[in-house]
């Protein structure tokens, strides 16, 4: 038999991010370590340069997005990778990503704070600064993963919206994704999707960097490839120049919005594990799915109708998945390592349809399945 298998290797949930990105194309990486991401930034340092990449160590997080903005927009795959601290760093640049529509990838791989906090352990409580971290509205798109088989598979995904819809992309993890070592099933040449931005046509004579195409989003030409426009992030029309017009600032930010919004069949991902007849659904991502999953399990043992309902894409969130599941149980249990962030958005989408609580940690540890289950038969 000559079957050829996948390349299976042991790997850490942060170095399969980097294979991930590789394999998106990526070719440009700017950074500044911190832990629990800096095995990132190290990795890319090693295998950007022999596959003709850039690796750069800026001076601070803040220069580290704007790097990455500047190398986007001279056409090449770029992203960032930091935790918390620096993710407050990167936000303002992450708002002129936004407005001026620069794809690029950024990590987090969270730890507890807020600030310093504990560096070296778990916590989950960036989810709201993932969506609203940057001032003003402004749409994002922010994926999950729970093991370290999806870190390389939602990297490329990461890649494939972010230059589809030309927009940021945060790649959300925490620090027991991404120091946890599990075997990972690595696709061949040509096994895995891979999307590049759309493009002007050749000899195109009027190019408007900003005129949107019928999915609503522009084309993007590199700099340096003969065409001349201007990039701000200033409201701005159909070309580039700023304008403080009503009509065109309220269509921009609207047009930014519906890029997104119109195409949630594409954007948002989830699984729902035991969810059919469960009258208890857990809703539950990252690290804690997984003990969320194990309590699910043990639940259905003793007798109880239990199911896990997975986010995958956090932002936007699954609002239609979730009312729809808000029809169906007498609760909804929502374990996270922080104060209860999602837990506000799953209780606006059931919209009084059901009980939701919470099960909620806060010293730097993982919520484990026996927490979880508690939760469950007290119901």
């Amino acid at each position: 038999m000559n079957e050829v298998l996948p390349l299976a290797r042991l790997m850490q949930g942060n170095e399969a991010i980097v294979e991930g990105a590789l394999a998106a194309g990526a070719r440009f990486f700017a950074g500044y370590p911190i832990t629990p991401s800096t095995e990132i930034a190290e990795l890319f340092s090693d295998k950007l340069p022999p596959l003709g990449g850039k690796f750069i160590q800026m001076e601070d997080e803040l220069a580290s997005m704007a790097a990455v903005i500047g190398a986007s927009l001279a056409g090449k795959k770029s992203m960032t990778a930091t935790s918390g601290p620096g993710f407050s760093l990167k936000q303002e640049n992450l708002g002129f990503a936004a407005i001026a529509e620069v794809p690029c990838v950024v990590v987090n791989v969270q730890r507890f704070g807020p600030s310093t906090g504990i560096p070296t352990a778990p916590g989950q409580g960036d989810i709201m600064q993932a969506r609203w971290g940057t001032h003003g509205d402004h749409p994002i798109i922010a994926l999950y993963p729970d093991s370290v088989q999806e870190s390389y598979s939602l990297t490329v995904q990461a890649f494939n919206l972010s230059e589809k819809f030309r927009t940021p992309v945060i790649l959300l993890t925490d620090e027991v994704i991404g120091h946890l070592r599990e075997r990972v099933s690595l696709p061949g040449p040509g096994e895995i999707e891979v999307v590049n931005r759309k493009k002007p046509p050749a000899g195109l004579k009027n190019y408007k960097p900003y005129q949107p195409g019928e999915d609503g989003v522009p084309v993007l030409a590199n700099f340096c490839e003969g065409y001349r426009f201007h990039v701000t992030s200033l409201v701005h029309d159909e070309s580039g120049a700023p304008t403080t017009n009503p009509a065109l600032a309220e269509k921009l930010i609207h047009r930014l919005h519906d890029k997104i919004m119109n195409h949630l069949d594409e954007i948002v991902l989830s699984e729902s594990y035991q969810t059919d007849d469960a009258e208890i659904i857990v809703i539950a991502y990252g690290a804690v799915s997984r003990s969320a999953r194990r309590a699910v399990k043990e639940a259905r043992a003793a007798g109880i109708k239990a199911g896990l309902f997975r986010p995958i894409t956090i932002w936007p969130f699954p609002e239609k998945e979730v009312a729809f599941l808000s029809r169906q149980a007498r609760a909804i249990i929502v374990p996270e390592m922080n104060m209860g962030q999602l837990k506000l958005e799953v209780e606006r989408a059931a919209k009084g349809n059901t009980r939701v609580t919470g099960v909620n940690k806060v010293n730097g540890e993982l919520i484990t399945p026996l927490e979880i289950l508690a939760s469950i038969k007290s119901l």
